[in-house]
């Protein structure tokens, strides 16, 4: 580790990352890899933690990378994974909670099986409040700090994102609720003097991925394969803002609201010449 390139920070981070088995979470694992960092992420499914990890170490072999199965809607595996996280790392400074799902169909809520709605509910939302109080209950046993504060990050949706959204009822209410949990728990950490803690929003935008693909029609693909951004381009972005971070109760975006209504403006207008042309 000695002579590993180190980032902005100017010395190496302990970063846990849920859902770091693919996607979003794999991309952002790799890019605080590549800036020095020590690693944790957690997954469901073996086959691919396996995978994730062997992949992680070929892309950075000075890396230092730890992996466990871990279902963040499962009360039982958060206290387990919070522990795996601290026996590896020794300290953590960023945990991002980046586990989720857009569940299996993008359709009205009354066309939805039951079960999809509540593991999309369960994982986002239940998911997120588990691995937040796992995330302060070992950043408040973990040594204060006159020179950083812990940092604890959620992917919820704003009131102005989730009007962009295609995706089905209970993936749009538990994101929300994503949202203001990181808002109360902010105002939670605020009054209890817990200062060496903050929690923030993580705004990725539209990240071309599987679970954003799922279930949408031909046009929404290549609406979606226009405006969405491939997952390592937005975790180079999003890395270093949040090594940098300052403060509490921050919003990082990928990249500003009035780009992406520029950038959905200007695929839609190349759709539609395209269209046009094809009728001529």
């Amino acid at each position: 580790m000695g002579g590993m390139k180190k980032g902005s920070t100017g010395h190496s981070l302990g970063v846990v990352i849920t859902g770091g088995t693919t996607g979003l979470g794999y991309a952002l694992a790799s890019a605080f890899l590549l800036a020095g960092d020590r690693v944790v992420i957690c997954g469901r499914y073996q086959p691919q933690m396996e995978f994730a990890l062997q992949s992680l170490r070929i892309d950075v072999p000075n890396g230092e990378v730890y992996g466990i199965i871990c279902d963040i809607s499962d009360p039982s595996r958060g206290k387990v994974f919070a522990e795996f996280a601290k026996d590896r790392l020794g300290k953590v400074d960023r945990w991002i909670n980046n586990a989720g799902t857009a569940g299996e169909l993008k359709r009205p809520l009354w066309e939805l099986h039951s079960n999809d709605i509540f593991e999309t509910c369960t994982t986002n939302l239940s998911g997120s409040i588990l691995m937040c109080a796992e995330a302060v209950r070992l950043m408040d046993s973990q040594p204060p700090s006159s020179e950083a504060i812990y940092h604890i990050f959620n992917m919820g949706f704003s009131s102005t994102g989730v009007l962009f959204s295609r995706s089905a009822v209970p993936h749009k209410t538990s994101k929300r609720g994503v949202a203001e949990l990181t808002h109360f728990l902010s105002g939670e950490l605020k009054v209890a003097g817990k200062n060496s803690i903050a929690v923030h929003e993580l705004s990725p935008g539209l990240v071309l991925t599987r679970l954003l693909l799922q279930d949408t029609s031909p046009e929404a693909k290549r609406l979606f394969k226009l405006i969405a951004e491939p997952p390592a381009k937005v975790a180079s972005i999003l890395v270093p803002k949040i090594r940098s971070i300052t403060g509490s109760n921050r919003r990082i975006r990928y990249q500003p609201l009035f780009m992406m209504l520029f950038r959905a403006l200007t695929a839609l207008s190349q759709i539609m010449s395209r269209d046009r042309g094809k009728d001529v």
